[in-house]
């Protein structure tokens, strides 16, 4: 049986956070929590929102770099206390994945560990959510249409809390935000992109939809990322990279695999703090490499859609571009200890994401693919 489900409201082009008023007049929200990190305000990108909202908004711009139940709490607390009726979360993964934990218990009783996909919480998540409007500023989560939030709880478990009812209503997809991007970010949010369409596609669940989506995605991903990365400015690239990004965001219903399995725990780590596309990115060798033969037919249609040069492995293909964009060269070069990496092979086995690589992973495969990113 296939479970497939696509009912995301998506505004896209240069120009739509023009209809940001009416879209959340479409949903009854008149006093919006603008939820942002301290980045997003300091480019002025907040401030563009609050205007075209057209009402009076409130901001939190507290959210870390990978979000917290701490800063959650904080940002909800706001939430109430300004009596607000919806969410808009303006940025990357980050601050869109806090809107989705602030919108699910402005309406659920807390805490949020019983709404944690493997703590058996998804029926528990109801369609009372609040409403969330996305607005996307980078182009690699897919957060603004994907059902999932990424939140790290107080035990440091950095868990997935998934849901249809966690969808955002509306997602406002202006390649303009993305303009300016710094190089090493469109190249770690690009490659976020790259893993998700990769990852989505190997995924043994039945979605030939998804399927088709997510190779458009890393066709459109693998060629027009490094013209957005040389190029800053460039409308074309941007708008090409978004629309990549998004792609990869409607696949997440098939389910992603032991990139994300392993990237989640080691993005719950207090120190360092890792970016999650720049993981995904010094991961997905390892993991292409252990896949290799599990998938074997499609792993040659991404080598003929990609045009890869007979003999060449998509490892390779992916370890060398990620070199040319200016990713780190392992986990070691991103100061991951190895002291932690036999704690984040066993975060992996629990991570929801391990249940559909297309190959079964043991604790050792993970710890074994942990060691191999280390150096590369």
């Amino acid at each position: 049986m296939a479970d497939i489900f696509y009912l995301s409201h998506i505004k896209f082009g240069f120009g739509v956070l023009d209809e940001l008023a009416a879209a959340m007049a479409g949903l009854d929200v008149r006093r919006p929590l603008v939820a942002t990190d301290k980045g997003v305000a300091a480019s002025g990108i907040a401030t563009e929102v609050v205007r075209a909202c057209g009402v009076d908004a409130v901001v939190y711009d507290g959210t870390p770099g990978n979000p917290t139940e701490e800063a959650v709490e904080e940002a909800l607390a706001l939430y109430r206390a300004e009596r607000c009726d919806g969410v808009i979360a303006v940025g990357g993964g980050s601050p869109i994945d806090l809107g989705k934990g602030v919108a699910l218990l402005a309406t659920h009783p807390g805490p949020l560990a019983p709404y944690a996909a493997i703590l058996g919480g998804i029926p528990k998540i109801t369609a009372n959510v609040a409403p969330v409007i996305a607005v996307p500023t980078t182009a690699g989560t897919g957060s603004e249409v994907g059902r999932a939030a990424l939140l790290t709880l107080r035990d440091g478990r950095k868990l997935g809390f998934i849901s249809p009812h966690l969808i955002p209503k509306v997602a406002i997809c202006d390649p303009a935000l993305t303009l300016g991007l710094p190089p090493h970010l469109t190249a770690a949010t690009g490659f976020d992109a790259i893993t998700h369409c990769i990852e989505t596609y190997l995924s043994p669940r039945y979605n030939p939809p998804a399927e088709a989506i997510a190779l458009d995605g890393l066709r459109r991903a693998v060629g027009w990322i490094e013209r957005a990365v040389a190029d800053g400015q460039d409308r074309t690239a941007r708008q090409e990279m978004m629309m990549a990004a998004l792609e990869g965001g409607l696949t997440f219903q098939k389910g992603l695999g032991a990139v994300h399995a392993l990237s989640h725990p080691l993005g719950g780590l207090k120190e360092p703090v890792l970016h999650h596309g720049t993981l995904n990115a010094v991961l997905l060798p390892a993991v292409l490499r252990f896949n290799a033969g599990h998938a074997k037919e499609k792993y040659e249609t991404m080598q003929r859609l990609l045009g890869l040069p007979e003999g060449v492995a998509l490892a390779d293909f992916f370890a060398g571009f990620a070199r040319r964009l200016g990713i780190p060269a392992g986990l070691a070069a991103m100061g991951v200890p190895e002291s932690c990496l036999p704690a984040i092979a066993k975060g992996a086995i629990l991570d929801h994401s391990a249940a559909t690589n297309p190959r079964p992973a043991s604790e050792a495969d993970f710890l074994a693919l942990l060691e191999e990113s280390m150096r590369p």
